[in-house]
């Protein structure tokens, strides 16, 4: 069983350059095709309500509804390119968006220069209150400086399982390489803290993301899993990472790559795990 911890479906292309097919480049269609050609069972859509695409929730919802053995959403909600970012009444949100919409979980996208403290605050313990009782999943886009906060909302809420995207936003290179694996490293001892195994073109030096199968990372990668364990779940980032790889090579990075992975854990990282923590999610009707 394999399952995409990470990969976005919109109803247009929202990047730049302009590409020549926009209404089908970035599609729920797409992803399917892809899965199937490449024996991906099933796959957890991070919306992104971003550019063009400000209805992406409605829209990866009615794919959910169209493909309900294939895929599960997790909604934007409150991401930093809203206008209610960390503004009143984000626990309200959050339940009126698991109402609309057939939702495993919500993905929240902290900005860059946010030191994340808003997760501390009343409105943020309230928001991740809510998300703790209603069993969604947390799928948090977030960097290294942010895990200390995430860690104080895993102690506060330990029945919250939080995916950090991209194993949380490291990087394979820098002066602060060192520094920001060690604070990623520490989450490990919550364990509630999951990180999605996926970024190889992220970790990358910019000029190097097309460098499969990114050798010069994977060091970062085996730290990681060594901290982490099966608390990791493989994600391809499609369609985002056709600028650096094919779905197919997202794939192997991993599979095949790393192999310093013993073969339990594979299996575990690459569906078990997440098949496990979807099971224990809220249900939902389709």
């Amino acid at each position: 069983m394999i399952i995409d911890s990470h990969c976005h479906a919109w109803n247009h292309w929202p990047y730049l350059p302009e590409v020549p097919d926009p209404e089908t480049r970035g599609s729920a269609e797409m992803l399917i095709d892809q899965m199937n050609l490449n024996g991906v069972d099933g796959a957890t859509i991070v919306s992104a309500q971003i550019f063009q695409n400000f209805d992406n929730n409605d829209y990866v919802a009615d794919a959910v509804r169209r493909y309900p053995d294939r895929l599960n959403q997790f909604a934007d909600v409150d991401s930093f390119w809203s206008e209610t970012y960390h503004t009143p009444g984000a626990a309200k949100r959050l339940e009126e968006a698991a109402a609309r919409w057939p939702i495993k979980g919500f993905t929240h996208y902290i900005a860059g220069q946010d030191d994340a403290s808003w997760f501390e605050s009343a409105e943020g313990r309230a928001f991740f209150e809510v998300a703790s009782d209603m069993k969604l999943i947390a799928s948090i886009a977030c960097g290294p400086q942010h895990q200390p906060m995430i860690r104080k909302v895993a102690e506060r809420f330990p029945d919250l399982t939080i995916l950090c995207h991209h194993m949380s936003g490291l990087r394979g290179h820098g002066d602060d390489v060192r520094e920001n694996l060690d604070q990623v490293i520490e989450s490990a001892s919550l364990p509630n803290v999951h990180l999605k195994w996926s970024g190889f073109h992220y970790m990358s030096e910019p000029d190097r993301n097309w460098d499969f199968p990114f050798e010069d990372v994977r060091w970062v990668y085996e730290e990681a899993y060594a901290a982490f364990g099966q608390r990791m779940t493989w994600g391809s980032d499609y369609p985002v990472v056709t600028g650096a790889m094919t779905h197919r090579q997202s794939l192997e990075a991993f599979r095949t790559h790393c192999d310093f992975v013993s073969e339990e854990d594979r299996a575990a990282i690459l569906g078990g795990t997440l098949g496990g923590l979807l099971e224990k999610a809220r249900p939902v009707e389709v």
